[in-house]
């Protein structure tokens, strides 16, 4: 850690707003002009819109991520967590992976920790959940979903199949849609290779609270992506919630009742706690309340963007939208370019000079439904245009392929892509990766002691 005299630039969080934020700034910044210092609990950034492709092995899960010391270059990068925030002294206290926690000053500090999967006290979710937020868990459903197959074609008990060959997914949104999808194409492609498992095998359940899906791409195409994937024979349940799910036995608003090894938790995401512990205003949802400058109202010295941050929408406010209800949402879209001028606010106000009002028009949204599969509107002006199916498909790579972090993880992409028109899914479960020591484990350990002879135990006697 620097020990410079320099003013310090704290980021807290290295997700898509913080990288690319930091990044800006060290742009933009004088030699040796201030210090910069990212704090995350990982040493990489996540591209989550590729997490569904990546549990589908469509992506290779290295390709995902990108090494935070890699691509900010001149700044410091903590690996551990900002815990609180004292405004008034203006001192960060940090929990490292290891050791002691300490206390940074700061004299500027960003905010882009993100936000976490928002969940329900539901009987049994915290056990049996699978979260999408994070790569671990993308490989982690890919392994499971895999394993689900091994299980199912090797046992003859029926209720044991039944409840491996359930899939239950919930949440309606991009997240949830985008990943039923693709992983009912690969568990579609894998039942290939087993003997005993077939599709007709399988059941894929999407249930939602909401009275349609995919509500980003408007009524028309989320209808759409409905008829899609209930025909490819997935069950949708739709104002619709799950009540419990105790040990794998789902029970549901509607009264159906399924057992499944796999309850995957997509339903919405929330602004970080603990933001509640930074000394911030925060709005009714939790979110940092920003000024159109990304500013913190009432904190000169504090700006935030991205899913923790509520940022007024001023695009949607010039045409007509009431300003309490007009803020951004919560998409990659909208953290690029709020974290650029976010990096350029920061340095501004370093040096006293005015700032840029952050405005950003709605260009539209993408989804993939699976490989070749997919809705997307696009917005020009007053026009929107609607797409569905492959070419669809083709606006989601080629958009989020070029708004991934890096030419060298954009160039992996698109690799992985190109290979994936050639060769065939990789059906491989790696289960094993999650306790990796264990067989080394069993085979290190002391063997046990060799039993008395029958003559010697009588004499003991």
């Amino acid at each position: 850690m620097s020990t410079t005299e320099r003013p310090r630039i704290l980021v807290v969080g290295g997700g898509y707003v913080g990288l690319y934020a930091a990044r800006r700034i060290l742009k933009k910044m004088r030699y040796a002009e201030a210090t910069v210092t990212v704090v995350d609990p990982r040493s990489y950034m996540t591209y989550q819109p590729f997490l569904p492709e990546a549990a589908a092995g469509s992506i290779s899960p290295r390709h995902v991520v990108v090494p935070l010391r890699r691509v900010v270059r001149g700044a410091e990068v903590l690996t551990g967590r900002v815990t609180t925030i004292d405004q008034d002294r203006k001192v960060a206290t940090i929990a490292p992976l290891v050791g002691e926690a300490y206390e940074l000053p700061f004299d500027y500090l960003v905010i882009a920790m993100g936000a976490v999967s928002r969940t329900f006290p539901i009987p049994g979710l915290a056990e049996q959940g699978i979260g999408m937020k994070g790569i671990e868990e993308a490989i982690g459903l890919r392994n499971h979903v895999l394993e689900q197959l091994d299980k199912a074609d090797s046992t003859t008990d029926e209720e044991v199949r039944r409840k491996a060959l359930t899939f239950v997914f919930v949440g309606g949104g991009f997240a949830s849609a985008e990943t039923i999808g693709e992983v009912e194409d690969m568990a579609r492609d894998a039942a290939k290779y087993y003997q005993n498992v077939k599709r007709e095998d399988m059941r894929f359940i999407l249930v939602d609270a909401a009275d349609k899906i995919l509500p980003e791409v408007g009524p028309k195409l989320g209808q759409y992506g409905k008829e899609h994937l209930e025909s490819r024979g997935i069950e949708i349940y739709l104002q619709t919630s799950m009540d419990s799910c105790v040990d794998g036995h789902v029970v549901l608003k509607n009264g159906l009742e399924v057992d499944s090894n796999t309850i995957v938790w997509t339903a919405g995401v929330k602004p970080n706690p603990a933001l509640a512990r930074f000394g911030l205003p925060l709005g009714p949802r939790g979110h940092v309340d920003c000024n159109e400058k990304l500013q913190v109202n009432g904190l000169d010295h504090v700006w935030a963007a991205g899913d923790n941050a509520q940022v007024p929408d001023l695009a949607a406010i010039k045409a007509g939208t009431p300003r309490e209800r007009a803020w951004c949402p919560p998409n990659a879209q909208h953290a690029l370019r709020q974290a650029r001028i976010l990096g350029d606010n920061v340095v501004a106000g370093m040096r006293g000079f005015p700032q840029k009002d952050y405005e950003h028009a709605n260009k539209g949204a993408v989804a993939g439904l699976g490989l070749h599969k997919g809705v997307a509107m696009i917005v020009m002006g007053k026009m929107k245009i609607k797409l569905k199916g492959r070419l669809a498909w083709y606006m989601h790579r080629g958009y989020h392929g070029m708004a991934m972090p890096t030419w060298n993880r954009k160039i992996r992409v698109f690799a992985d892509w190109t290979l994936g028109m050639f060769l065939k899914r990789e059906v491989v479960s790696l289960g094993a990766i999650e306790s990796p020591r264990e067989e080394f484990y069993e085979a290190a350990k002391p063997a046990p002691a060799p039993a008395a002879p029958a003559q010697e135990k009588a004499k003991a006697s």
